[in-house]
């Protein structure tokens, strides 16, 4: 596996937020890649596609939002919102020396993505988004409000695996019992008592759900439009995906008819990018891309 540096940079309200940054396997004069996680995750979520990039000859920065991973704590939990977060991607990109880059946005990371190229469209060089788009099915968000804030604690590996399994089976039926052990490890981490918790704050729940955001999700279209302005994007989506279903696709894809597409299958919210159909659609996209 590809080693990575740890890089810390300071948001406009002075957290200390990290990302793990991966340097390319064989330098070139492509622009670099930064990947946004989801809702609940961190950058153990792109560990195993980043070094894939790499080898294309690229940087690979992969932020951990506020509140996830090594990233601190908010203080204040009405900071855990997108428009917040595609401020800290900029001053990520600040600290770390890139003016412009590719976004790989999972998810929640796919809307920063959005909000983050409507006010500064001369970063974003172009995007994929996994498994999410301007509108979002009422039925995944309510999947995903029953477990945000869920903090609970496990006392080994097996039971993490099992829970996340009951968290997550829906999307992933055909993971075995090997593919669950590997996908606790990217949720949970030991913390000082040295007992096994969910790697996030609880606290990112409260604007979530002041927002109700369970029934109803903001319409981005005019974002998700914009983003697909002379850039070249491509949309993911597993194909039981719950998140965003075939007829919002239809939308999608109508309003970008450029926007390059697949489907992956037997997978639902969200594919993790190495799936045969993903990671064959993203490295042709890359290797298309600036």
């Amino acid at each position: 596996m590809n080693r990575f540096s740890d890089l810390y940079w300071q948001s406009q309200d002075g957290l200390r937020l990290h990302a793990r940054d991966y340097a390319p396997t064989t330098p070139s004069r492509q622009l670099p890649v930064i990947c946004l996680h989801g809702l609940t995750r961190n950058a153990r979520d792109f560990e195993d596609v980043a070094p894939r990039i790499t080898a294309k000859g690229r940087r690979v920065l992969v932020a951990e939002f506020r509140g996830r991973g090594l990233s601190a704590y908010a203080p204040d939990p009405m900071t855990y919102w997108p428009t917040v977060y595609a401020q800290d991607i900029a001053a990520l990109m600040d600290a770390a020396g890139i003016d412009r880059a590719l976004f790989v946005g999972t998810s929640l990371g796919g809307l920063v993505t959005m909000i983050f190229a409507s006010i500064r469209p001369e970063r974003v060089a172009g995007a994929v988004l996994n498994d999410v788009g301007p509108q979002l099915s009422a039925v995944g968000l309510a999947r995903i409000a029953g477990y945000l804030g869920f903090s609970s604690t496990v006392d080994d590996w097996a039971g993490a695996a099992h829970l996340a399994k009951a968290l997550n089976g829906v999307a992933f039926p055909g993971y075995t019992a090997a593919d669950w052990d590997a996908f606790a490890r990217r949720l949970f981490v030991h913390d000082e008592a040295g007992t096994l918790r969910l790697d996030y704050d609880p606290d990112i729940s409260v604007p979530f759900k002041q927002a109700g955001s369970s029934n109803a999700s903001p319409d981005l279209t005019p974002l998700f439009v914009n983003l697909n302005r002379d850039r070249p994007v491509l949309l993911v989506r597993g194909a039981i995906s719950d998140l965003i279903d075939a007829p919002l696709v239809g939308v999608m894809r109508h309003h970008a008819p450029q926007m390059a597409y697949v489907e992956v299958t037997n997978v639902g919210h969200a594919p993790m990018l190495t799936e045969p159909e993903a990671w064959t659609a993203l490295a042709t996209w890359l290797d298309a891309a600036p």
